[in-house]
């Protein structure tokens, strides 16, 4: 997709409290406990103290944004290296010169459960974890922004009150952390952008066809073959990945999937790929446990099995 077909002028309203999210509620440094490095020599050298100001005398905005990207771009959290370094500097820079907290925004989906579990709690204090090492280097420190995907778990045809259950209960623990939740259904439908009609569903890579196929085996519940589900789940993501990018203009994308799906993400973010729980981790929390029944419209069957450590 060209640069010309993405319309970055998002809904005005939704521009605001998306910048409102960032702004407000940034998680304090130390509530969470660092991960464990694994032995990585991690240069903390470029630390800047919470007291210190935004950016200190002699020191430009690019010095200062390398500094802060070294602080959380480390194989304690990282899975794959960045899609495109350059870019996630030039946001660094752009929060810098506005003294904010550096956003991130990132897909938060749902499984077969419809309730809070340890494995939901377990990710969102490894993301805590993430937003110390941030303020470690940077005073304003990061500010998340959860997108529950909505429009994912109806296609996979979830009850709609187990979606309600679970996103409340999973956006209330969020924002006891500090963190801002959004509704990728209401991204869709407030951001001013042009229809995927050109889409042509040739173009989809096969690699990643087959990958989305595989996927839709296990978790789709929907009408239709998993094949059409996929299919349909593309055609999805080509107009969701825009409207992220209309809300979040400013923001570095966190996905714990692996650059293979890149094609699903916002082209003109840059995308930061994450471990999930823990260093070496990289399974959705909503999927977990793997042997979760799902709920239905009538039974909840959820269950206070925990992840294995």
């Amino acid at each position: 997709m060209q640069q010309q077909d993405l319309l970055l002028a998002g809904h005005p309203a939704s521009l605001e409290r998306s910048r409102e999210c960032a702004l407000r509620n940034t998680p304090a440094a130390g509530r969470h406990r660092p991960p464990e490095t694994g032995g990585e020599i991690v240069d903390l050298s470029v630390r800047l103290r919470a007291k210190d100001r935004v950016k200190p005398p002699g020191i430009d905005d690019q010095v200062l944004a390398e500094q802060i990207l070294r602080t959380f771009n480390t194989w304690s959290f990282k899975r794959q290296h960045p899609s495109d370094i350059g870019l996630m500097l030039n946001v660094i820079s752009h929060t810098i010169r506005r003294s904010e907290p550096l956003s991130f925004a990132l897909y938060w989906g749902k499984g077969p459960r419809c309730s809070l579990a340890d494995p939901d709690m377990q990710c969102l204090d490894f993301l805590g974890a993430f937003s110390d090492r941030v303020k470690q280097g940077y005073a304003p420190g990061a500010a998340f922004s959860l997108i529950f995907t909505d429009t994912h778990a109806e296609l996979n045809g979830y009850p709609q009150p187990g979606i309600e259950k679970y996103f409340h209960e999973v956006g209330a623990f969020a924002r006891e952390r500090g963190m801002c939740t959004r509704r990728l259904g209401e991204l869709v439908r407030v951001s001013n952008i042009a229809p995927a009609t050109d889409l042509n569903e040739a173009d989809i890579e096969e690699a990643t066809l087959l990958k989305l196929i595989a996927s839709a085996r296990k978790w789709y519940r929907g009408s239709g073959t998993p094949e059409d589900g996929a299919r349909t789940y593309y055609r999805m993501n080509m107009v969701e990945r825009r409207a992220v990018e209309a809300a979040f203009p400013n923001s570095i994308f966190i996905t714990f999937n692996g650059s293979d799906l890149r094609a699903l993400f916002p082209q003109h973010l840059p995308i930061f790929y994450m471990y999930s729980l823990r260093r070496g981790f990289g399974m959705k929390p909503w999927f977990l446990p793997l042997d979760a029944s799902p709920c239905t419209a009538t039974a909840c069957t959820c269950t206070d099995a925990t992840l294995n450590n």
